[in-house]
């Protein structure tokens, strides 16, 4: 297989390899974790399923002043300003990145089998290794490539930048995407990436316009994913607009465009919101223990309750989930409740002959009031006249997307940074892409490394100072950027 450089003048491996990263997607095998799982399926009665999502941004912080600062990794700005707020737990959170590597190796040797799914953003890959903290790379190397180990870690694609779905620009949302998986080949290998079947999207935030929704399906889907994490208030049974019923079931996302274009992928529900304290205190296999098999398609199959909480953030992730993890794989391990991985479950499934087809259909929140007034089909006008009206006559609809962090907008209030990024978005769009600029130009990789740190959710999350600042200076960096070398 051929390999790729992590690094390229400076900056992550983010493009240029196109064509090697869809052959590899293309050739990948069929199944990747049943083979090697020691799991007795037709035994067990439930399963429980953990991911772990890791992040830091990229800031415009190294150095005096902030036009000229370096782009830094945010734990690098904490490590050096420990005396500042919560900064004194950047050493934890260093540790809290390279932990699952001492965990899961001391846990197979035991005889035991733990699982966990990880996914990582880009910027975080970036800043560790600038940051010279090659000792997370060595570790999660280990359990990712070693036979021995690799059984128990599913790794999940993400966008790059930590971008949320809803309010970026599909074309820019599709580079993300593309980026992580380049950048992942690059530090794990293809034959890692090769294993790559789920995607978390960041904040859990699922598009719920019907144009964008479809794009953001389709491009998971032409990028080789089969299924997607979802959160359970984000969707709703498209006969009767509630939520899901057998949330521990996989279940179908269905999402149709303006005009009438369909796609559809494997929709895992995460429960509840995003407390941390779930994952730390391993709640889903305490959830699943009181659970028994279910009827799917005919036959008997075991639910599987999956969650997915910041690996690092909070002091109950940082301290009490290393015990309890560690606990809860000693116990669940060869029970009638193991911990499973979520593309391990679905190649089980898919062995009894239940595919995505048998799964009941969801689709984003909202869409069913469209959906009774607008023809797919009738094109975007239409249904921009629809949603108006509908926006209108109900104070509670709205075309924001979901995410776990329901009570806020990712749209409303972030103008001052939003106005920028989408002026970045537009000019990207203009310079680079429509003019067909090669992904091996170093000046494409620039821009675009600059564009989509730009679009990292921090600097729209907190809406209003030191933040909405650094992502300014990005998007200004940006159209410097593109306005002088294209």
């Amino acid at each position: 297989m051929e390999t790729l450089s992590e690094i390229i003048d400076g900056l992550p491996n983010i493009c240029g390899s196109e064509a090697l990263i869809e052959q590899v997607i293309q050739n990948r095998p069929g199944t990747v974790f049943k083979p090697a799982s020691r799991i007795d399926f037709g035994r067990i009665k439930s399963a429980a399923a953990i991911a772990l999502h890791m992040h830091q941004p990229l800031i415009p912080a190294g150095g005096g002043d902030l036009a000229n600062a370096k782009i830094i990794s945010n734990l690098k700005h904490m490590m050096e300003n420990q005396d500042i707020g919560d900064n004194h737990n950047a050493p934890v959170f260093h540790w809290c990145y390279k932990r699952m590597g001492e965990f899961l190796p001391q846990l197979i040797h035991e005889g035991k089998e733990p699982r966990v799914m990880l996914e990582y953003s880009g910027t975080l890959f970036h800043g560790l290794r600038e940051m010279g903290l090659h000792d997370v790379f060595d570790n999660l190397k280990a359990i990712t490539s070693n036979p021995d180990y690799r059984r128990a870690v599913e790794w999940l694609g993400a966008p790059w930048g930590h971008a949320v779905a809803p309010s970026t620009p599909a074309q820019d949302y599709r580079l993300h995407v593309k980026a992580w998986q380049h950048h992942f080949a690059a530090i794990f290998g293809t034959e890692a990436l090769e294993r790559i079947r789920g995607f978390s999207p960041s904040e859990m935030a699922l598009p719920n316009h019907p144009d964008v929704a479809y794009e953001f399906v389709k491009t998971l889907r032409d990028c080789g994913y089969t299924w997607v994490l979802v959160q359970e208030h984000t969707v709703e049974r498209p006969e009767n607009g509630w939520g899901p019923e057998h949330k521990h079931l996989p279940h179908r996302l269905v999402c149709t465009n303006s005009e009438g274009e369909s796609v559809s992928i494997i929709a895992i529900i995460k429960t509840q919101g995003s407390d941390t304290k779930l994952v730390a205190q391993m709640q889903p296999y305490y959830e699943a223990r009181s659970l028994s098999r279910w009827d799917l398609a005919g036959k008997s199959v075991p639910p599987l309750v999956t969650q997915i909480a910041d690996g690092e953030n909070g002091g109950v992730m940082m301290n009490e989930f290393p015990p309890k993890f560690l606990e809860v794989v000693r116990e669940a391990s060869g029970s009638e409740t193991p911990l499973m991985n979520v593309t391990e479950y679905l190649e089980f499934l898919a062995d009894m002959g239940i595919g995505e087809s048998d799964f009941a259909v969801v689709q984003p929140l909202f869409q069913k009031m469209i959906w009774d007034r607008f023809n797919p089909g009738d094109g975007a006008e239409k249904l921009e006249k629809v949603i108006e009206d509908i926006k209108k006559e109900d104070h509670r609809f709205h075309m924001d997307g979901g995410s776990w962090t329901s009570d806020i907008s990712w749209v409303k209030g972030y103008e001052n940074v939003l106005g920028p990024m989408e002026e970045v978005s537009a000019l990207f769009y203009e310079k680079v892409l429509k003019k067909g600029v090669p992904t091996d130009d170093p000046r494409f990789r620039n821009a675009l490394f600059h564009l989509m740190t730009a679009q990292t959710s921090c600097y729209r999350y907190w809406g209003q100072g030191l933040w909405t600042d650094y992502g300014r200076e990005i998007c200004r960096r940006a159209m410097e950027i593109l306005n002088s070398d294209f």
